[in-house]
């Protein structure tokens, strides 16, 4: 029986040698960084103050060229900041791109950065280019401008939108004035006076018509 007992210490004595060693060595070592994939280590990490390029292509001359073509060239060339407008002012809208032709874009043709907007002057495939790009429609000043031969959506949007706005068919047909960019300004009223809220009456036709 004494020896038993004396067995039994001896190796409890040894199992508490073998855990307190082995817990002295775990806790004795510095715990391994532990790193998420994608995570950029410090050597990774770009240096302070570091300015990073835009980068740069050759925006090709695509004057001449239909719209929805002109379009694919550009974002081929690297550019994707892309928009188009009436080169006529008559404020149209391109939805359906294969219908409309570049009369002039803007920058012109060669090195830029590639964030740079690209804007192209364009009408529709039937039509002549302007000799001058009349652009989109600008905001009136305190005086009333001259809309005579504008389109009525022109007139409208260079108008403060608080305005009342009446506008009617010059022919005397009483046709409804739906596509407002069709139909040009033949007369206004009130003319070239102070804008301080009077509503605003057009008389107006469609584009292939004489007022």
């Amino acid at each position: 029986m004494g020896t038993r007992t004396t067995v039994a210490a001896l190796a409890g004595t040894a199992l508490l040698a073998l855990t307190g060693c082995g817990a002295s060595t775990v806790s004795d070592k510095p715990a391994a960084p532990r790193t998420t994939p994608g995570t950029p280590t410090p050597a990774m990490t770009a240096a302070p103050g570091k300015v990073t390029t835009t980068e740069t292509a050759n925006l090709p001359n695509m004057t001449g060229q239909g719209l929805q073509y002109a379009q694919d060239q550009a974002q081929a060339a690297g550019f994707y900041g892309l928009a188009s407008h009436d080169a006529l002012g008559r404020g149209r809208m391109q939805a359906f791109d294969r219908n409309w032709k570049v009369c002039s874009q803007t920058p012109a043709a060669g090195k830029h950065t590639t964030d740079t907007k690209i804007d192209f002057a364009t009408v529709k495939l039937e039509e002549e280019c302007p000799p001058k790009d009349a652009g989109t429609p600008q905001a009136a000043g305190a005086t009333m401008p001259d809309f005579k031969g504008k389109s009525v959506k022109a007139a409208r949007e260079a108008l403060v939108s608080g305005y009342s706005i009446t506008v009617n068919d010059a022919t005397g047909q009483n046709r409804i004035v739906f596509m407002e960019s069709n139909w040009q300004v033949c007369t206004q009223n009130p003319p070239g006076t102070e804008l301080d809220g009077q509503p605003v009456k057009f008389n107006a036709v469609k584009f292939n018509e004489p007022c």
